[in-house]
């Protein structure tokens, strides 16, 4: 079982061999405690592997939250408000995504949030694309329309677009499908 007064090596010790929800179980109540900031940290960041291992996206997102805030530099606050908004883009939580990219480029100098925005597209289309590639194609739509609604060149917004025209007319979206093809004419 697992102490308050454990190190992080212990605690390691502790949980090897053991099952992901036993972990979880023993991590929950661990966290429950007053431990120290660095095991705090570490369990936190233990918890979020295991979750997003389980496809728990979303709480494993919520722990790389907590693993950013207690996080001691810009650069792991950052990294770990990053890793949060890919997990919540994953999970298909744009809007929890947005909040956790804003707070990475908060902790971000100016061509760091460049960076961070790049990255987060990039993200954005690699998932579109596996989605489509998974036959995920609503799925694929709502990401490509969120690409739209970023700030992205006029290039890529005409490439996103033509993606978009055949997953609406291969889903038989055709009031979406007419309304894009108008746009695209203006």
């Amino acid at each position: 079982m697992l102490e308050k007064e454990m190190t992080i090596m212990e605690i390691k010790k502790e949980l090897e061999g053991k099952g992901d929800f036993v972990q979880i179980d023993q991590l929950t109540r661990l966290i429950k405690e007053k431990v120290r900031p660095e095991v705090r940290r570490f369990i936190h960041q233990r918890l979020g592997e295991i979750y997003e291992s389980k496809g728990m996206l979303s709480d494993a997102a919520r722990m790389y939250n907590n693993v950013a805030i207690s996080a001691m530099s810009f650069d792991d606050k950052k990294k770990f408000h990053m890793k949060e908004a890919e997990l919540y883009i994953l999970a298909g939580k744009f809007e929890d995504a947005d909040d956790a990219i804003k707070k990475a480029m908060h902790d971000a100098n100016a061509p760091e949030r460049a960076e961070i925005f790049i990255a987060i597209k990039e993200f954005y289309k690699k998932q579109a694309e596996v989605l489509e590639f998974n036959r995920k194609k609503n799925h694929a739509v709502k990401i490509y329309e969120k690409l739209l609604a970023m700030d992205i060149s006029n290039i890529e917004k005409k490439e996103i677009k033509v993606k978009l025209l055949a997953l609406y007319e291969n889903l038989g979206k055709i009031k979406e499908y007419m309304a894009l093809k108008r746009e695209g004419e203006n």
